[in-house]
């Protein structure tokens, strides 16, 4: 009975389409205008990232390309002055100095941000939404707050030298103008992002997964590397990627907290610009610094866009 129930409803749907009208005009035309609704919805913001990312990073690579002789005033395609900031020892110690501490920086945010983010999202306890709210804490401190705070705790003399000192442990290097107070500063700044991204991959794996592998007798250690770490790979690669770009043009933590040399590319840039007058030399760094930050930030867009494997 149901067979030619079936066949008829195909039938009339079939001629349904064979004989249905096409829109309207006015009903085109609406449709067209609500997609040039759309576009006009987002060209504001694609100004705004045109004329204060596209436009001055294009001038500045224009202009450290095209060098202009004084004495014939002509103007040649070179790569001069990417060539005299590799043949400066100060800069390269710049560049290498920056591109350390990013890598010990995000390091230790994975070191640091993962284990938070495993507790808070498997935790059922009341604690783990202290732990939370201590966690999103750096976001409302602002970067100028948090070196004052660092220098006053971790200096010499500092509230921590005096905490040792009152336990007998002598000896205390402060890291303070080290490459270790920069990194202390930059994980602490970057901990929220870094766990809330982890903690959203997270919670995407399933506890009937886990439940399951529990159940044929694998250990933590095992549900953490064949489950856990697969599941989360988008998550870590979104949190490397920002968190590489937010810490390699990192300013205000380096030059309250950094030492005098190797500096990071950022203090570096605000030197050249504004104590040599070199504006020239400023711009090469930029440009040096857009195009590493741009590897990742292709690296981040290939992540995010990238079909989820199911």
């Amino acid at each position: 009975m149901t067979r030619p129930y079936n066949r008829k409803k195909i039938f009339m749907a079939t001629a349904r389409a064979l004989t249905a009208q096409p829109a309207p005009p006015a009903a085109a035309k609406r449709r067209d205008l609500s997609g040039l609704f759309g576009y006009v919805l987002i060209a504001p913001p694609v100004a705004i990232m045109l004329l204060l990312i596209f436009y001055p990073a294009i001038e500045a690579v224009i202009e450290t390309i095209f060098v202009s002789d004084a004495q014939t005033g002509q103007t040649t395609l070179s790569l001069q002055n990417y060539i005299a900031f590799f043949q400066d020892p100060i800069l390269r110690a710049n560049l290498t100095f920056t591109v350390l501490v990013t890598l010990a920086t995000v390091f230790m945010l994975f070191v640091v941000g993962y284990p938070l983010a495993m507790y808070l999202r498997f935790s059922k306890s009341r604690l783990a939404g202290t732990v939370q709210v201590l966690t999103l804490f750096p976001l409302f401190v602002p970067g100028v707050i948090l070196a004052f705070a660092l220098i006053r705790f971790l200096g010499t003399h500092g509230m921590f030298d005096t905490l040792l000192g009152i336990v007998g442990i002598s000896g205390y290097r402060t890291p303070y103008l080290q490459p270790q107070g920069i990194v202390i500063a930059l994980v602490w700044e970057h901990i929220p992002f870094t766990v809330l991204v982890l903690t959203a991959g997270l919670r995407q794996v399933e506890d009937a997964v886990i439940e399951s592998a529990r159940d044929v007798g694998a250990s933590g250690w095992q549900i953490f590397t064949r489950i856990l770490l697969p599941l989360t790979t988008r998550s870590a690669l979104i949190v490397f990627c920002l968190n590489v770009i937010g810490v390699f043009g990192a300013f205000t933590l380096p030059y309250l907290l950094g030492p005098a040399q190797p500096m990071m590319m950022g203090v570096s840039m605000q030197q050249a610009f504004n104590n040599y007058q070199d504006r020239i030399g400023a711009l090469t760094q930029a440009v040096l610094t857009f195009l590493i930050c741009a590897a990742v930030g292709v690296l981040y867009v290939r992540t995010i866009t990238r079909p989820r494997e199911r």
